[in-house]
């Protein structure tokens, strides 16, 4: 009569060399894929600042539009600021928070890095009558007549805001 033993193998719990390596390759094909579309974080912030300016002009084009008055964004490239003003020339409250509607990507810790290197506007302006027809400057008596830009720059990736002229429309585009 054989004698049965107890049989006991060592059970490990784990992965093998091939899995591990098939894990790594396909972790590798997937950053890869991604490093491309995340960016910096230079970009990012030009790409937010663009969108908010955009999104004022089409502010102040569209209480133009439905006051029925002028409003004018002055730009001072110098200062890394903007503000939207009224038909007097005095700034507005902003609609979102308690104060004046003034943007200064010094003082905003998420468009530190933007600088707001120029425009082609007159006087750095401009203003949206009762019908959103852009004109360059403080006043209505000179139309845009070729499209008015903003230029947005960190490092070394740039954004243009660009104004077209009659329409107002409004939009970003890349070098």
């Amino acid at each position: 009569m054989k004698e049965h033993k107890n049989d006991r193998r060592q059970t490990f719990s784990g992965f093998t060399l091939v899995e591990i390596i098939v894990v790594v390759v396909i972790l590798a094909i997937v950053s890869l894929a991604a490093i491309p579309v995340l960016g910096t974080a230079a970009d990012m912030q030009v790409r937010s600042a663009a969108d908010k300016i955009a999104a004022d002009l089409d502010y102040a084009k569209g209480l133009a539009v439905t006051r029925q008055k002028t409003y004018t964004v002055v730009f001072s490239p110098s200062q890394e600021k903007y503000q939207v003003q009224d038909d007097s020339g005095a700034v507005l409250n902003h609609p979102l928070r308690n104060g004046p509607f003034v943007e200064d990507f010094t003082k905003d810790r998420r468009m530190k890095k933007v600088n707001l290197v120029s425009t082609t506007l007159s006087g750095d302006a401009v203003t949206f009558d009762y019908l959103g027809t852009p004109y360059a400057g403080t006043d209505t008596s000179s139309p845009l007549s070729a499209a008015g830009r903003i230029t947005l720059q960190a490092d070394s990736f740039v954004l243009y805001v660009d104004i077209e002229p009659v329409t107002g429309y409004v939009s970003i585009t890349k070098p």
